[in-house]
């Protein structure tokens, strides 16, 4: 950790008075010594970091971190304020404030250095000894783990610190003095993390340890330190005749660099407390390692502490389980230990691991069970439109080539059953556009049924299929479709929920669920709702058509900027599936078909603009960024807005705004000029298939111009980073090194 943090990077007079205030001052430090190329979106990187969870902790901590584009290496500065900063923590400010940054790529070895610092944080006098430090230079050494450095006259700096009217902060300072000297070596390997906590253990004395939340601001004392709530009433483990009680645990947060390993170490230190055996199995941002399943197996109990879903849940199912957030597992290690506890004592455990995979919804199984109900809904209707997708792009594509080879006629064409000449290219049109003709008639029922199956697995096929088709046959169209695949979903899940005979479950999933899941969607589909859906699609297609003048060009912006505000995300799919609706039948609408233009027009606007901003100003973009415009030239092109995305993740409040802006413009010129398109996909490559093809070539380039213009514009108006180094030329020159400081080498 010797280049992570020196001097320089420690503020002991921390005077901000909010967290904000509090990161910008760290990050300037960061600014100054080269780490940090751009403070302004660094510090909307650590923002939008706080923004999914408060970064505070019991016992006076601060620990604001993020991964950003902007960050040159892996840093780490430190700040102490007096007064303390409000970082949302339960019990108050937080009076140690360390500010964590860590390259968009960093490497599994420092995030791994990281996290030791991490697991430090919950050793009571790990902190005591910060808060007494008496210069910059003994505060990095001590996060280092270095042996002090050397005061004056050759005393040892830790020693020489001043005498304390509080005798326990002290002692903690010495204390935390052999910690450093036996931790050390710690950073020199990979597996830094294991190696801190053990020298940890041997070098606090006993009972200084505290478990996470019951870490006052000042260190217990040696001996004696108070039990935490709830490992005092633990007792003898419940298994004490074969062995302590054993626990296993996952710990994960968005970022996976401190909350993740806070919690590890939370628990572990509340286990030992508790008598327990704990095994702990972080999932960080550098990967994780799993857990031996004979530890799995051997466990007693099971500890969710995670604010992301569990990977590879299913190999922890059929145990007395605890799930919360991962601050919980920092926070109250020793209440989550007695609840699994009681848990255990009573008999309460999850499905087993055969249950979970033939009746957990994919939902379930990614790790999403404790989501709330809206993201659960946005999953499901999501996972029957990705199903849908391949289908419509097929189809729509077979459907416009067919057009396009045997004219605007061939929808009257027979069948190709009865009348097809392998010399007549109107036969192959007829062809193409039949064959699409059928792909479009799987669109309904495919959405509907993986609608229902993302609810309710494999059982919520039958009848969400049957809905689906229903819908088409009643003309209940997309919206029918939706209805039919969440009310089969619910059915089938209500009916799993029935307690069953025993010799009738063996033939649930085949006839029973199927038989009484589909009766009742389809006594619904015909006889209730049916009609009223119809009515309702028919309202919207004829509004559709009436579209004209400035109601048409408003529409086309407002797609526009659905599509270009977050790339590939929910907004953008609800504009797309709209187009998509509209010209899923075999003989679309015009408005349809320029709603169409309009969405995929939009969609090109943010990769084109990306890749032509590095093109013509690089010098405002980093190496990496210039690489990705490379690619996104292809990927805008092939009308995939994703390929804005590492751009958008490392500038968002300049590249998103700035994209919306293009998307608009676009939308509302494609519109305007009554551009129509039949293909659902496929970029400037379906350019022949398109109405108004030039127009329509004018509106994208219109809406590049304008987002790259606002780009470059916008990046060219941040404040030359103090002290920062460029990170490149344009024309691939070598990037200088900060003043004063050695170049590191390139891991192999």
């Amino acid at each position: 950790m010797s280049d992570m943090i020196t001097a320089d990077l420690v503020d002991l007079d921390l005077s901000a008075d909010t967290k904000e205030a509090a990161a910008r001052s760290l990050a300037e430090r960061m600014v100054a010594q080269g780490r940090v190329t751009d403070l302004d979106g660094f510090l909307a990187d650590v923002a939008a970091r706080e923004a999914q969870m408060p970064t505070g902790l019991d016992g006076g901590i601060g620990i604001p971190h993020c991964r950003s584009a902007h960050v040159t290496e892996p840093t780490l500065a430190f700040g102490r304020s007096a007064a303390g900063i409000d970082f949302g923590a339960p019990d108050g400010p937080a009076d140690l404030i360390f500010l964590i940054a860590a390259p968009a790529g960093a490497d599994d070895a420092h995030l791994t250095i990281l996290s030791s610092l991490a697991r430090q944080l919950m050793n009571a006098d790990f902190t005591a000894a910060l808060r007494s430090a008496p210069d910059a230079e003994g505060a990095a050494a001590l996060i280092r783990g270095d042996e002090a450095p050397r005061a004056a006259g050759g005393t040892d700096a830790l020693s020489a610190a001043p005498a304390s009217d509080d005798s326990a902060s002290a002692s903690a300072w010495a204390s935390a003095s052999a910690w450093a000297s036996a931790s050390a070596s710690a950073s020199a390997s990979a597996s830094v993390s294991a190696s801190a906590s053990a020298s940890q253990d041997s070098a606090v004395a006993p009972g200084a340890a505290s478990a996470g939340a019951t870490a006052g601001r000042t260190a217990p004392a040696a001996t004696g330190a108070a039990t935490p709530a709830g490992s005092a009433t633990a007792g003898p483990a419940a298994g004490s005749a074969e062995g302590p009680f054993r626990i296993v645990a996952v710990t994960s947060c968005p970022t996976g660099i401190a909350h993740t390993y806070m919690a590890a170490e939370s628990l572990e230190n509340a286990g030992r407390e508790a008598g327990v055996e704990i095994t702990v199995e972080p999932q960080g941002s550098a990967g994780f390692t799993r857990l031996d399943p004979a530890v799995i197996a051997a466990a007693d109990a099971v500890i969710f502490a995670h604010d992301v879903p569990v990977r590879e849940k299913d190999r922890f199912a059929g145990k007395p389980t605890v799930d919360v957030g991962v601050k919980a597992g920092i926070n109250r290690p020793a209440e989550l230990i007695a609840e699994v506890r009681e848990k255990a004592a009573r008999g309460e455990t999850t499905a087993p691991a055969a249950a979970v995979q033939d009746a957990g919804t994919p939902v379930e199984r990614a790790g999403g069970s404790t989501e709330g109900y809206g993201t659960k809904l946005r999953t499901w209707l999501m996972s029957g439109v990705s199903y849908m997708v391949p289908f419509v792009a097929a189809g729509g594509l077979l459907i416009a080539l067919g057009f396009a080879i045997g004219g605007y006629k061939i929808n009257k064409a027979p069948s190709v059953m009865d009348h097809f000449l392998w010399t007549q290219a109107d036969s192959w049109g007829a062809l193409l556009f039949q064959i699409g003709g059928v792909a479009f008639g799987f669109l309904v029922p495919v959405l509907a049924g993986y609608i229902a199956y993302g609810m309710a697995d494999r059982p919520g096929l039958v009848p969400g299929f049957v809905g689906g088709a229903i819908s088409l046959t009643i003309n209940a169209g997309f919206l029918g479709g939706l209805a039919a695949g969440l009310i089969a979903g619910g059915v089938v899940m209500a009916i799993q929920r029935a307690r069953i005979p025993a010799a009738l479950r063996g033939i649930m999933p085949v006839v029973v669920i199927p038989l009484i899941s589909s009766a009742i969607v389809g006594f619904l589909m015909f006889v209730v709702i049916g009609k009223p859906i119809a009515s309702a699609q028919k309202a919207m297609t004829d509004w559709l058509g009436g579209l004209t003048g400035t109601n048409a060009v408003l529409l086309g912006a407002l797609l526009g900027l659905m599509m270009c505000f977050d790339l590939g995300g929910p907004v953008n799919k609800v504009a797309y599936t709209f187009a998509t609706a509209g010209i899923a039948v075999s003989d679309p609408g015009d408005s349809a078909m320029k709603i169409m233009a309009a969405v995929m027009a939009a969609g090109m606007v943010p990769p084109l603009s990306m890749a032509l901003a590095t093109t013509v100003r690089g010098k405002l973009f980093t190496p990496t960024e210039r690489e990705n415009g490379k690619a996104a030239w292809v990927l805008g092109a092939s009308f995939i807005s994703e390929g804005a995305i590492p751009f958008a993740a490392a500038d968002p409040l300049r590249v998103i705004p700035s994209s919306m802006v293009g998307g608009a413009i676009t939308g509302a010129l494609s519109m305007a000029f009554g551009a129509t398109l039949r293909a659902p996909h496929g970029g400037i490559f379906v350019v022949p298939l398109i109405g108004n093809p030039l127009l329509y070539l004018v509106a994208i380039a219109a809406g590049v111009c304008a987002t790259t213009a606002l780009v470059v514009l916008l990046k060219g108006l941040r404040k030359p980073a103090p002290g920062a180094t460029p990170t490149g030329t344009a024309d691939g020159g070598t990037t200088p090194t900060a003043p004063g400081r050695k170049e590191q080498p390139v891991a192999a």
